[in-house]
This record gives structure tokens, C-alpha cells and sequence, in this order.
């Protein structure tokens, strides 16, 4: 009865610790924040011209203000669709790709150049050559948000499947496993930890084709507002712009964070 109260006091013991350091990790990241903005304030227009960096104050009221207006979400909405068809589209194009190459034998060396060079590609330059093809239309924007994300997976999963261990793959053809049983049981399950890595990328990467493909041709979006604002010389704009962008990839990024810890919850969690 004493063993089964102490190993319950102790699992306490390691709850109240993880709550604790999750508190402190909340804590500490709101104080950085407040710091940053504490000194940006302060420095805008006493130090730095205020044209320049502008102020957060500014930048909070533009925010309340597009919110109340309804332009934040006429511009968000379209860049989130965007931002999303395409981490979908690359991450299942990059991913499959990478399973298909890892596992291809002698191929791979007959593609491998290829892709890397389809990868060294700066991918800014495309955006014009798309609006070419799709016009200023939500298709342009896709694609170049697929092309952001897709190399990505590519080469998270490409390393993950040669990462796999030797052992499991020869025990598996042991077992005479089909194709289907080892991508089931061995494959995917081992490249996981891969695939979230490059999904947690991609939300970067995406956010970015998405602004940067709508500020080289669009009619709405955030990169279309930044655009927009920057050929007025309205820093307070820019800011408010790029925020928006940050606060999203920071939002998609926890949800992230919060699915993978609830996939793969023998990890240690460092954050």
C-alpha cells in the first residue's frame, strides 16, 4: 500500500514539475515579447525615424482597425487558402516522391541531379513565369507555394527511409512482407518523425511563396496589402502585413507542435 502511494505522490510529483516548466517556458516567452516591443517603442522616433520601423502602438491600431473594416480577413482569407492548398499539395507530392526515390533502387542516381537541380532554383524568380501561365488567379499562388513546400518533404522523407535501420528492413524481408506491409508497418511509421519536421517547415516556407507570389501579381492578399502599403511609403502597412503573416505561421506551427505531441507521446517534449 506505501509503494502504490509513493509511485502516485511521485507521478504527481513529475505532473506539478512539467506544469511548472510549462509555465515558466509561457512566461518567459511573453516577457521576451514585451521586451522587444518595450524597446521597439522606445526607440522609434527618439533614436530611429519612426518612418523607418514605425511603432507597435501604430502597428496594434492598424490591425483593430483593418479588423473592424473587414479588410484583414478579405486579404488573410485568401492568403490562408492559398498558404494551406499548397503545404497540402507539397507535402503529399514531396513526401510520396521521396518514398518513391528512397526506395527505387539504382533510379534514384538517374534523377537525383535533377531534383537538385529543380531545387537550386530560386524560387522567387518563378513567380513571375506563373502568373504567365495561371494569370494573377489563385492557381499561380498555389503552385508556387507547392514549389516552396514540396522539395522540402522531398528530402525529409528521402533521408528518413535511408535512416531506417538495416536490421528491421532485413527481418522484415525475413518475414516475407509484401510492399504495402512494409510501407505500413516499417516505412511510414519510421519516416514520421521526418514528416512532421517538414510539415512544421513548411508552414514557413509556404507562408512565404504565398506572400511572395501575390506581391509579383494579385488583387488581395497579405503580400498584395504589403505591396500596396510599401508603394504608399506606409511602414506602419508593411509592419502590419508581416505581422499577420508571423501570427498565423506561429498559430499553425502550435497546432503542430500540440498533433505531435499527441502522435508521438514517448518523446521527451522540449518545448
Amino acid at each position: 500500500m506505501e509503494e502504490v502511494l509513493s509511485e502516485q505522490q511521485k507521478t504527481k510529483t513529475v505532473k506539478k514539475t512539467k506544469v511548472s516548466a510549462q509555465q515558466q517556458i509561457i512566461l518567459g516567452r511573453i516577457l521576451t515579447g514585451v521586451i522587444v516591443l518595450s524597446l521597439w517603442q522606445g526607440l522609434s522616433g527618439s533614436v530611429i525615424k519612426e518612418t523607418w520601423i514605425s511603432q507597435p502602438s501604430l502597428i496594434i491600431k492598424r490591425l483593430i482597425k483593418m479588423t473592424m473594416d473587414g479588410s484583414l480577413w478579405f486579404h488573410l482569407s485568401i492568403t490562408l487558402e492559398e498558404m494551406l492548398i499548397g503545404l497540402i499539395v507539397g507535402m503529399a507530392v514531396g513526401t510520396a516522391l521521396g518514398i518513391v526515390m528512397a526506395n527505387s533502387g539504382k533510379v534514384q542516381h538517374y534523377f537525383s541531379p535533377y531534383i537538385m537541380a529543380l531545387s537550386s532554383l530560386p524560387r522567387a524568380a518563378l513567380a513571375p513565369l506563373f502568373v504567365v501561365w495561371f494569370g494573377i488567379g489563385l492557381y499561380s499562388k498555389i503552385l508556387m507555394v507547392v514549389m516552396m513546400v514540396v522539395f522540402v518533404a522531398y528530402y525529409n522523407a528521402y533521408e528518413g527511409i535511408r535512416n531506417i535501420d538495416n536490421d528491421l528492413i532485413q527481418m522484415m524481408n525475413s518475414y516475407k512482407a509484401t510492399r504495402m506491409q512494409k510501407l505500413r508497418w516499417l516505412i511510414l511509421p519510421s519516416i514520421a518523425p521526418w514528416v512532421m519536421n517538414s510539415l512544421r517547415l513548411g508552414i514557413g516556407t509556404s507562408a512565404i511563396g504565398a506572400v511572395i507570389a501575390e506581391m509579383v501579381g494579385a488583387n488581395r492578399g497579405v503580400g498584395y496589402y504589403i505591396n500596396y502599403a510599401s508603394a504608399l511609403i506606409d511602414t506602419t502597412g508593411i509592419f502590419a502585413g508581416l505581422f499577420v503573416i508571423m501570427i498565423v505561421a506561429v498559430i499553425l506551427d502550435q497546432i503542430i507542435v500540440l498533433i505531435e505531441k499527441s502522435i508521438f507521446k514517448y518523446r521527451i517534449p522540449n518545448e
